[in-house]
């Protein structure tokens, strides 16, 4: 066992005999009879050693300010070193209290924490004699396998540390090897700050400087600033040298020493190997920023490649860009008149979007205007509330509108920022320009979708229709199901129909027109049902689509001839399609109709008519095959459907509404029951016999 032990004052050089002693130490340990063989300690855990050891005692100096004591303990397995100063309070209560996060103030107080990253073991302890701040490191460790060569073993005479050189001259070629090497654990282990820290601290051990300090501009308009300094400040009168850390475009940067005379050769050196690591630090750095820049729009895009409406799609657009790329954003979007209006505005003070958006108009927008019309690409404007740079969005060569985003602190964008920014500003125009085109086509489809439903259906004494239409999209595309109803004669004959073409699209609107025209021209004409269903599906046959059949459901209502019957008489058709429900005014419900086959199939279907009397307060109800193929997922993960029971069930509930209510409650019913998404259209039409003298009002069908 070694044991060894070194008072020093609270002075600024305090800290670099502390070193020398102990690589004199280190020394004496490996010709030391007592301790076990090869009891030379490993090069890189004595740097650790000195490192450490460093800090604490700079700490004492700095922070203490008092004298310290340096311990060491060398055992066949560990080395133990203890600094213990004697300052008013704890040193550790000092370095937890906030420190400055900029300038030379903010390189100090990392003492506990590299021994936290570094050390084995570490502690603290407090009584009369002082405060111990102790670390213990094994006296070996494994080799890094990618560093066997680096680690081969030291040089003579490294373990004593090299004398410091005279002015004007070159260190001994060991002390050059020390002032550049780092060991690969140090340079992972510690930060840019901390490895130019050590670098310099040895610079001026070999060459006894008072001070030394590098400063690096980065490029991105802040200016130069300081990475590291050690002893003297900047204002010192001792003599002064600097030289270029030659760094690439667009780092800039120097090493400034103060207090010796080194020769410039000398110093160029030691900024070439301060570079290195400011260069690699940068890259990595640059790597990262890369990597989550790239991550950043990918998940940009997953957000605006949705189909979505356009509202929805400018206001996401503004929640991306804030506060990554600035604390507000806005969207102008050129309008159907050509003028370009304000659509989304997101600020990181909620308090602030109000007066924001009052500014945002007149002038600006002017200006925003002459340069999506230049299409000059990023500009920068120092008009409006704060400096802010716009973007033109522009798709397949039309520009959309612009991007509008502020500077932060009064910072300029960076050209990293503008590049990302420019990238943004091409997939929001694209998300843009889809949702714009989304709008028209969901008009153009809306508006076919109303032109194949009725307006509203008759209403006449003794009898009541009401339907409604529920697209299981939001109306992109014209779905295939249809109803209507046609008064054939004054308050006594109708014809009601219920159907649902394959498909959906223009398609299936053409084919949906077909069939409402045919059956109504053919049953004015006089023809029986069944003769008007044969009728359309030779209409249908002849697009030899077989992709494009339908079903229907035709229901000839008429008041009894005798005219002392009361209700109503229905003649039923079914051409592939459901069966229809019978409600009774006792709440009893029955499946109605015989199926037949279905329309556009082959050339001789087979239909079986059949009749249904609905007495006063009756209701037949008519429906597609999306309301009892609605899904729920089970626990078990199986899918359960709605099913004809279920709709029996729900009709039955609604025996004392009348038929609008009677619509309501079934598609109530339907939405309760399904977690999964509505994948198919849905069309109801209920038809219900009243008292002769009650006259109910009209039911417009219900268009989504």
């Amino acid at each position: 066992m070694l044991r060894r032990r070194i008072s020093l004052p609270g002075a600024v050089e305090s800290p670099l005999h502390a070193r020398r002693a102990l690589r004199t130490w280190f020394a004496e340990a490996a010709e030391d009879p007592d301790l076990a063989a090869g009891a030379v300690v490993d090069e890189d855990r004595a740097a650790d050693a000195v490192l450490l050891a460093s800090e604490l005692c700079d700490n004492a100096v700095l922070h203490a300010g008092t004298g310290f004591a340096l311990a060491l303990v060398i055992t066949d397995e560990h080395l133990t070193i203890t600094v213990t100063d004697h300052g008013a309070a704890p040193l550790e209560r000092y370095l937890s209290a906030p420190r400055p996060t900029t300038g030379r103030a903010a390189t100090h107080g990392r003492g506990l924490l590299l021994i936290e990253k570094m050390s084995d073991a570490w502690g603290t302890r407090h009584d009369a004699s002082g405060h111990h701040t102790w670390f213990q490191l094994d006296r070996t460790h494994a080799a890094d396998p990618l560093s066997v060569g680096d680690r081969a073993g030291p040089p003579s005479g490294e373990a004593t540390g090299p004398p410091a050189s005279p002015a004007g001259e070159w260190p001994a070629p060991e002390a050059i090897r020390r002032l550049l090497h780092l060991s690969d654990r140090l340079e992972d282990e510690l930060s840019l700050a901390e490895q130019v820290t050590e670098l310099l601290r040895r610079l001026s051990e070999v060459t006894a400087l008072s001070g030394a300090s590098v400063l690096v501009d980065y490029g991105d308009g802040q200016g130069e600033r300081s990475v590291a300094a050690i002893g003297a400040d900047p204002g010192d009168p001792s003599p002064r040298s600097e030289a270029d850390l030659r760094l690439r475009a667009p780092l800039r940067g120097r090493l400034a020493v103060t207090g010796a005379d080194l020769p410039p050769e000398l110093l160029q050196v030691c900024a070439h190997r301060i570079a290195l690591s400011v260069q690699s630090d940068w890259l990595t750095s640059v790597d990262h920023r890369q990597r989550a820049w790239m991550s950043y729009l990918g998940d940009a895009s997953e957000l605006l490649s949705q189909p979505r409406e356009l509202e929805l799609t400018a206001a996401i657009i503004p929640q991306i860009v804030v506060p990554r790329l600035g604390p507000w954003c806005a969207v102008h979007i050129y309008s159907t008149l050509g003028r370009l209006e304000l659509a989304a505005l997101t600020h990181v003070d909620e308090d602030q979007i109000e007066p924001l958006r009052q500014s945002l108009s007149g002038p600006l927008t002017r200006e925003l205007t002459e340069l999506s019309n230049r299409d000059s690409g990023p500009t920068r404007f120092s008009a409006g509330p704060l400096p802010l740079i716009a973007v033109p969005l522009v798709s397949r060569g039309r520009v959309r509108g612009v991007l509008s985003v502020a500077q932060a602190d009064g910072r300029a964008h960076t050209a990293e920022e503008i590049m990302v920014l420019s990238d943004l500003a091409r997939r929001a125009s694209l998300a843009i320009d889809n949702a714009q085109h989304l709008a028209g086509h969901k008009a153009t489809s809306q508006a076919l979708q109303r032109a194949l439903l009725p307006r509203a259906v008759p209403t006449a004494p003794g009898i009541e229709f009401a339907a409604e239409y529920l697209p299981a999209s939001s109306a992109v595309a014209v779905g295939g199901d249809f109803y209507g109803v046609l008064e054939l004669t004054r308050d006594s004959r109708w014809l009601s129909f219920i159907g649902d073409v394959c498909g959906k699209g223009p398609t299936a609107a053409a084919r949906t027109a077909v069939v409402r025209e045919v059956l109504g021209v053919l049953i004015r004409d006089g023809r029986p049902s069944v003769q008007a269903l044969e009728g359309v599906n030779r209409v249908l046959l002849e697009a030899r689509d077989p992709y494009q059949f339908c079903t229907l459901a035709a229901a000839l209502i008429s008041r009894p001839e005798s005219g002392m019957l009361p209700g109503l008489d229905v003649g039923l058709v079914l051409a592939g399609h459901e069966p229809l429900v019978l409600l009774h005014a006792d709440g009893g419900a029955e499946l109605v109709g015989t199926a037949g086959t279905a329309l556009g199939l082959v050339p001789t279907i087979e239909l079986s008519p059949s009749m249904v009397h609905l007495d006063p307060g009756d209701s037949l109800i008519a429906y597609t095959d999306g309301i009892v193929e609605q899904r729920r997922r089970l626990g078990t993960g199986r899918l359960e459907q709605f099913g004809h029971d279920r709709l029996l069930a729900t009709a039955g509930e609604a025996a004392n509404l009348d038929a609008a209510q009677i619509v309501t409650h079934i598609r109530a019913a339907i939405t309760e029951f399904g977690s999964e998404p509505q994948y198919d259209d849905v069309a109801l039409l209920v038809v219900q016999a009243m008292a002769t003298d009650a006259v109910p009002a009209a039911r417009i069908g219900a268009v989504a």
